[in-house]
């Protein structure tokens, strides 16, 4: 048990050096969060994440989210222990242009960072929708004995996350659907980068969460391994999401700990050398990195692999047992779209009866939904307004009790099988999540709002357009043209703040015509999302038969040439206008 104890001490404290070294070296960052959070990070990693360094994308890998994503080197430490395509070179080139370790964790930088965090509170929404997608998956492809989605969603969240108003919508969400694989462990270390939280935060968290159905566990030592591990499997056992609340000190072992000046700075060489000589650590090597601890947390390639090859055998095991249902699913998670996906996209003509593009919208949406299983999203309490329901395919409920006949129910299954998520009037946290449900894989989620509501959305949709995540939001009512409802939900400005994200791709469509291409072409555009800005009043339908390539997936196109083939104007429009 001694020697146990001391390789436990040896591995912790290299993830704390590892991390203050890298932060000193490269004089910016945040070393306390990485220093306070390393014990209940390592007894995550080693004992209970699912994994496989080798493999990173492997579809059945526990997901794990830093939340906290100033804290990114301890992120980064751990990836590089474990065996990640992350060098110890990388490590020293930590808020470096052009490396592979940013300041906050990006997508597509490093493997296996699941997702872009940084702003609070993101993070923690973005785990809601992963374990939504995990809950989804399983409920439509696990038969009994073949078990091929199983997986948890893990995250560790500090006391700025859950200061952030998206927290609670996340959380409220989180604690209604019972997402029971979704476990947080929640780094309290009580200091934030002004100072100490008794200034700013001092409601009882486990109350809060606790009243949104969420199971709590506290942790009164964030240094004791043992009790991290005994809450973790505690909360493994319960059929609600949970959170452990982890008594952390920031800068552990430092002269600053405890003390916010460690929260977002280097410790500095003095601070750094004492908190090595107090904790037993050499001080003479920048980056030491104990062969002793490296063997050890390289285990987890090991047991990736066994347990990758595990899933396989299940999965052969299910190919051969329901052939159509593994075909489907190999598809899915490969993000292709099945044969004659489009084949049911409505149609109009200039004589049709003018339609609004939200309800175009509508019909597009559940013409592919009915060909690509995949698709499933929902809105911010605004189904009738939006018309994004997909009909007849089922609420995203917790199992048990049939509430089909609830009011506002798409009708359709009842349970996690479900293609609508209801998100309730929470569109912050309705964005982060679908970024979530998109960054999980296997799903294509949408969202939709007004317009109007899209300032309260904007965070999320900027990390999924950073995160070149495969997403669509929907925004009705996106002009004027709503009318009675006044200058509070009439949007004016936020097209061309919406428009300035880098990696949106934003569409206004001009008629029905247009907005079924629109869809068309968000299915298919994978290396980002595609947000959609749609008619509450109806429109008539554009005669296009004199149309130069008429058609959305290219920008623009010519609708009419002037006489003689020499314009005196040229007038450019979109949607309603």
């Amino acid at each position: 048990m001694g020697e146990n104890k001391t390789l436990e001490n040896l591995c912790i404290n290299t993830i704390r050096f590892l991390s203050a070294d890298a932060v000193q070296n490269a004089n910016s960052g945040h070393p306390g969060m990485p220093m306070g959070a390393a014990a209940m990070a390592y007894t995550l990693w080693t004992q209970f994440l699912k994994h496989n360094p080798k493999d990173p994308l492997w579809v059945d890998r526990d997901r794990f989210v830093l939340s906290a994503g100033h804290g990114s080197m301890l992120l980064y430490s751990l990836l590089h222990l474990t065996g990640y395509d992350l060098s110890l070179d990388d490590i020293k080139h930590f808020r470096q242009w052009g490396s592979k370790t940013p300041g906050h964790p990006e997508r597509g930088h490093a493997p296996g960072v699941e997702v872009s965090t940084g702003p609070l509170g993101q993070g923690f929404a973005n785990g809601v929708g992963m374990a939504i997608a995990e809950a989804w998956l399983g409920a439509r492809y696990n038969r009994p004995g073949h078990q091929i989605v199983n997986h948890y969603t893990y995250a560790i969240c500090s006391d700025g996350d859950l200061m952030e108003g998206i927290s609670q919508e996340a959380a409220s969400i989180a604690g209604h659907l019972r997402l029971r694989k979704l476990i947080y462990l929640y780094d309290q270390n009580q200091i934030s980068l002004a100072g100490s939280t008794a200034l700013d935060f001092t409601e009882d968290v486990a109350k809060r969460f606790d009243a949104t159905g969420w199971h709590t566990r506290a942790v009164p030592d964030g240094n004791d391994t043992e009790d991290v591990a005994r809450a973790i499997r505690e909360c493994q056992a319960d059929e609600r999401p949970s959170l452990i609340l982890c008594r952390t000190h920031i800068g552990f072992g430092s002269p600053k700990q405890d003390n916010f000046s460690a929260h977002g700075s280097p410790l500095g060489e003095e601070a750094l050398q004492a908190a090595k000589k107090n904790l037993g650590w050499p001080t003479m090597d920048k980056f030491y990195l104990p062969e002793e601890a490296v063997n050890f947390f390289r285990q987890a390639v090991g047991k990736g692999a066994e347990a990758q090859q595990g899933w396989r055998n299940r999965f052969a095991a299910y190919k051969q047992a329901f052939p159509s249902e593994a075909a489907e699913f190999e598809m899915i998670q490969a993000g292709k779209l099945p044969a004659n996906w489009a084949a049911d996209l409505p149609k109009w003509s200039p004589s049709d009866k003018p339609i609004a593009t939200r309800v175009a919208g509508g019909m597009a949406l559940n013409a592919l939904a009915k060909h690509i299983p995949s698709i499933i999203g929902g809105s911010a309490d605004l189904n009738p307004s939006t018309d994004t329901a997909l009909k007849g395919m089922g609420d995203f409920q917790p199992d048990g009790a049939d509430g089909s006949k609830t009011l506002g129910a798409v009708g359709g299954a009842w349970g996690y099988a479900g293609r609508n998520v209801a998100f309730g009037v929470r569109e912050h946290a309705m964005g982060a999540a679908v970024n979530g449900m998109a960054a999980h894989g296997g799903v294509l989620p949408y969202s939709a709002t007004f317009l109007v509501f899209s300032d309260y959305m904007k965070p999320a949709i900027r990390l999924g357009a950073l995160s070149r995540l495969h997403c669509v939001y929907v925004f009705t009512h996106d002009s004027i043209g709503l009318g009675e409802d006044g200058p509070t939900h009439e949007p004016i400005e936020q097209l061309v703040g919406l428009r300035a994200i880098p990696n949106l791709i934003v569409i206004r469509p001009a008629d029905a015509n247009e907005t079924a291409e629109a869809w068309e072409f968000a299915v298919q555009h994978s290396s980002g999302p595609t947000l959609l800005a749609l008619t509450r009043q109806a429109l008539p339908h554009l005669d296009r038969a004199n149309a130069k390539d008429p058609g959305v997936a290219k920008g623009a196109y010519i609708l009419s040439e002037a006489e003689g083939g020499k314009p005196e104007v040229i007038l450019i429009g979109c949607g309603s206008e």
